[in-house]
């Protein structure tokens, strides 16, 4: 097994190249050199997610592939949430020098399949030491014949939905964590949704611009939990959010994982993060069909669900302790 610093940056750096290679005609220079050239096809969408060893992922729960592919998605899904089509990545590697090179070639693995998934390609990119592992990737997309949709748009009378199932990857985190911690190892071979929730997302990032296309006013991916993106979006919007509970579609089985460990799965629906599925308002009757409404948009301020402010169920928070 060869590690980082004994093949050396350089050679790394060439082995994603190769493996990143894209003949599309509107990549004039790709991957490999100082910066990527490309011809954009309308208005630019970027954003940029890091993912920190230890911290938001771990080696014995998901594999390289999983890990490097989970990182795409989590930044793709800010495109998707402003109606846009993801087009490219880029993708800033930190490891320390006794990384195996194997680990890192298949952590670019799962990035370049994760982006050719979504008929984009990897742009580029950089490789530093650092003392985890750290992925930062940089997503870029196109709006095509839609306006962004904003945080800021959701108006008194509308209805907000979710383009997808709830709280499969808090379901499958719990799991993990259960396990380790002396539940059962049987439950994660019980649970293989909720699993696989967690390890990889595969969320409908098409949903995004379809509801841009149907005039959604207001838009955001349910990364930090469902509550924590309610509370954003009625203080961006300056109106009142009211769900009902019952309405949050949830992933299949999680019921059956809340059962097991003794824990009620509507939180992990409410209050999980790293689904990533959208969240946006509509006007009444322009609801996409594949879209779920579970609640309405009022005149006031702050977020409710069954008519009591969020409080007690709170999402992720970053600079709080695992």
């Amino acid at each position: 097994m060869q590690t980082v610093s004994e093949v050396g940056e350089r050679r790394l750096i060439a082995m994603f190249t190769e493996a990143a290679a894209s003949t599309d005609d509107d990549v004039v220079i790709g991957s490999g050199d100082d910066a990527a050239v490309f011809t954009a096809q309308g208005p630019v969408v970027v954003s940029t997610d890091t993912a920190v060893a230890g911290r938001h992922f771990r080696f014995d729960w998901s594999s390289p592939e999983q890990i490097g592919a989970r990182a795409v998605v989590q930044s793709a899904a800010d495109i998707a949430a402003m109606g846009g089509r993801l087009t490219g990545v880029t993708v800033s590697l930190g490891c320390p020098p006794e990384t195996s090179v194997d680990r890192l070639l298949a952590v670019n693995s799962g990035i370049v399949d994760q982006t050719h998934a979504y008929r984009a390609r990897v742009l580029g990119g950089d490789l530093v030491s650092a003392p985890t592992v750290v992925i930062t990737v940089t997503s870029i997309g196109v709006l095509d014949d839609v306006a962004p949709v904003t945080l800021s748009g959701a108006r008194s009378g509308e209805v907000l939905a979710v383009s997808g199932p709830l709280g499969g990857a808090a379901g499958g985190l719990a799991v993990l964590s259960a396990v380790e911690h002396g539940a059962d190892p049987a439950l994660v071979d019980r649970h293989p949704v909720a699993l696989a929730a967690y390890r990889l997302p595969q969320p409908d990032l098409g949903a995004g611009p379809r509801a841009a296309a149907a005039r959604a006013t207001a838009m955001t991916d349910v990364s930090d939990g469902l509550v924590e993106e309610l509370v954003t979006l009625a203080a961006s919007s300056n109106v009142r959010l009211d769900v009902e509970s019952a309405l949050v579609p949830r992933v299949a089985g999680l019921d059956a994982v809340g059962e097991d460990l003794a824990v009620d799965p509507v939180r992990w629906a409410l209050g999980g993060g790293e689904d990533h599925v959208l969240l946006a308002a509509f006007a009444s009757g322009t609801v996409p069909a594949d879209w779920t409404p579970i609640g309405v948009v009022s005149a006031g301020s702050g977020a409710f669900v069954d008519g009591e402010p969020v409080g007690s169920i709170r999402g992720w928070q970053s600079f709080t302790q695992t």
